[in-house]
C-alpha cells in the first residue's frame, strides 16, 4: 500500500512553514521562514507583522517546499493545516492557502490543533507507544496531555497564568537580553550556578497545573532590589537559579504523572523542548525512573509544518476531513478538537 503524501501549512505565530511528509512519519521537505528578525526590535511577536510577512512568503513557501520534496500538487492525498490555537490573522492566512488548494485541486482538508502538531513531532523520531504523556513547553503553552490512545487527547495538567516560554522572554528583557529571550537564558545558565533559590510552585499537593507568575516576579524584584542597592548581579547566576526552579517543576510533575497514568512512555514537545538545561533533566530523571523517553530533534522543537503533516496522518486515515467553512480558531481546545 502506498504511503499517503500530504502536504502540510503552518502559520501560527511567527513562522511560515510548509512540508510534505510521507506517511506520518518520512519528511521529504520541510520549509521554514522565520520573522525573528523582523520581530527583534519590537521585543516580541507584533500580531499584524507577522500576518503580512506569512501573506508575502506563504505562496513561495508552499512552492519550495513541493520543489525540495520532488512531488506536485498532482501527486499530494491531502492538504493539512493548522486551524489554531494562534495569532487569528496569521492562522487566516495559511488557512486560506490551504483551501484554496485544497479547492482548486479537488483534495481533502485537514484541520490539525497546533498542540497536537508538536506532540506528534516525535512520531518523526520514533514510534508512539500508548498510553503516554506528553509534556508541551513553549511560549503559548505549558501543558501536561496524557494520550490513552492516537489521536485521543486528555488535558491533565496545564499552566494558571504565564507558560514556560513566556516567562524566560520576561525574564530575559529584564536582563535586557535581545529576543527571542529563551535561549539566551539557558546558554547563561550553562556557565552560573543556583545561587538565588528562587521558589518552586508545586502547588496543590495532586495538582498537575504549573503557574510561573510568582517566579517571574521573584526574578524581576530580585533585579530591581539589587539595582536599589547598587549591586551588580551575575546574569549567569540569575539565570541558572531561574532556570532550576522552572525545570525542576517540569520535570518533577512530568515523571509523576506519567507514573500515575501508568505511561509506557513520556514525551517533551515544544519550542522549549529545546532547552539544554530541561533536556537533560528530563532524561536524566528518566533514565533514575525507568521511563522511556521521546524527544524530538531542535529542528523540530519549533514551530514548523512537519509536525503537523505528522499530525494530520490520524485523521486522514480514519476518514476525518474538515470542510471549506473551516476557520481560523485562536482559542481551539485540544480535547474537543
Amino acid at each position: 500500500m502506498t504511503q499517503p503524501l500530504i502536504l502540510a501549512i503552518e502559520s501560527s505565530c511567527d513562522e511560515t512553514a510548509a512540508s510534505v511528509v510521507r506517511g506520518g512519519v518520512d519528511i521529504l521537505s520541510n520549509v521554514v521562514s522565520s520573522q525573528i528578525e523582523s520581530h527583534k526590535r519590537f521585543g516580541g511577536v507584533v500580531p499584524e507583522v507577522a500576518s503580512r510577512h506569512h501573506v508575502e512568503r506563504v505562496t513561495y513557501v508552499i512552492e519550495e517546499a513541493l520543489s525540495t520534496a520532488d512531488v506536485t500538487i498532482e501527486e499530494v492525498d491531502a492538504i493539512a493545516v493548522t486551524e489554531g490555537p494562534g495569532l487569528v490573522g496569521a492562522l487566516l492566512v495559511g488557512i486560506s492557502a490551504a483551501k484554496a488548494l485544497a479547492f482548486a485541486h479537488g483534495k481533502p482538508l485537514i484541520g490539525v490543533h497546533h498542540i497536537a502538531g508538536h506532540i506528534y513531532a516525535n512520531r518523526l523520531v520514533g514510534e508512539l507507544e500508548f498510553p503516554l504523556v506528553c509534556l508541551i513547553a513553549s511560549g503559548g503553552h505549558t501543558e501536561l496531555i496524557y494520550m490513552p490512545e492516537d489521536g485521543v487527547y486528555e488535558v491533565i495538567g496545564e499552566t494558571r497564568d504565564d507558560a514556560a516560554g513566556e516567562a524566560y522572554d520576561k525574564v530575559a528583557r529584564t536582563l535586557k537580553l535581545p529576543y527571542p529571550g529563551g535561549p539566551q537564558i539557558d546558554r547563561l545558565a550553562q556557565s552560573g550556578k543556583d545561587t538565588f533559590r528562587f521558589p518552586r510552585i508545586w502547588l496543590e499537593k495532586d495538582s498537575y497545573d504549573f503557574s510561573f507568575s510568582g517566579l517571574k516576579s521573584s526574578v524581576i524584584n530580585a533585579v530591581h532590589n539589587a539595582e536599589q542597592r547598587g549591586e551588580k548581579i551575575v546574569p549567569e547566576d540569575l539565570a541558572a537559579s531561574f532556570q532550576a526552579s522552572v525545570v525542576e517543576v517540569l520535570v518533577g510533575k512530568a515523571i509523576r504523572a506519567a507514573k500515575d497514568k501508568g505511561a509506557k512512555q513520556l514525551l517533551l514537545a515544544g519550542g522549549v523542548a529545546a532547552n539544554k538545561g530541561l533536556r537533560g533533566a528530563l532524561e536524566a530523571a528518566c533514565k533514575q525512573e525507568g521511563i522511556p523517553l521521546l524527544t524530538p530533534p531542535l529542528a523540530l522543537c519549533g514551530d514548523n509544518a512537519a509536525m503537523i503533516g505528522a499530525a494530520a496522518i490520524h485523521p486522514y486515515l480514519a476518514g476525518r476531513t474538515s470542510t471549506l467553512a473551516m476557520n481560523a480558531e485562536p482559542g481551539l481546545d485540544l480535547e474537543s478538537k
